[in-house]
């Protein structure tokens, strides 16, 4: 079964500790942390307290997606955070093996995404070390897009690249009911979706519509 991991980019940050508990109960997978630096990406979200105080509301897995221009001094930080899962950029570093080893040292999940123009061959040396390869199927920076369905050729790609490997694909951007059936046919294991699971309240309702 598809595992769904809720962006609390989309929640009511004033009543955060609420809404993470509402998800853990409506049945979430993990929950999904999008920290961008406003230079990688154009837009600010949060940082370290944010995901600490999060970390003490749910025993979900904290699956953290760093949008950020240097994530190599940061890899530390969220780790001691709570973070279970880091997934980093790979357009943000030139020696990707290395923070993929640095997050495995840390007893972590390591995770790499790639942008929708980004050729999917580029992950193909860290295949080994990689256990989330996270598709985005939006430009990041910003909640609310719509999905580019050029995503499921490079998921389909990607699953025959793993094959040999244990590696989970992952898609983030625009996920509804509709296009969830059509990245899970292609191959996804994680989906990531803020708006779909948020909208209108029932959790549990929207979260099993994407299933």
């Amino acid at each position: 079964m598809v595992l769904v991991a809720p962006s609390i980019l989309s929640a009511d940050f004033s009543n955060l500790e609420k809404e993470v508990k509402a998800l853990e109960k409506a049945g979430a997978d993990m929950i999904h942390l999008d920290v961008m630096d406003g230079h990688f990406v154009p837009n600010l979200t949060f940082g370290v307290p944010v995901v600490k105080a999060i970390r003490k509301c749910t025993k979900l897995p904290l699956d953290v997606h760093l949008m950020v221009k240097n994530p190599k001094k940061m890899l530390e930080w969220f780790k001691n955070s709570g973070a279970d899962i880091l997934t980093i950029h790979a357009e943000s570093s030139s020696n990707l093996e290395a923070l993929i080893d640095q997050i495995k040292d840390y007893g972590l999940k390591a995770g790499v995404a790639l942008n929708p123009s980004t050729d999917e061959m580029v992950i193909q040396k860290v295949l080994n070390k990689t256990d989330i390869i996270m598709v985005m199927s939006v430009n990041p920076g910003f909640g609310g897009q719509s999905f580019m369905p050029v995503a499921l050729d490079k998921i389909k790609h990607i699953k025959k690249m793993i094959k040999k490997h244990n590696a989970l694909i992952e898609v983030d951007g625009g996920i509804n009911p509709l296009n969830a059936k059509d990245c899970v046919s292609a191959g996804a294991d994680i989906l990531v979706a803020g708006t779909a699971v948020f909208k209108g309240g029932n959790y549990q309702k929207n979260i099993e519509s994407l299933r």
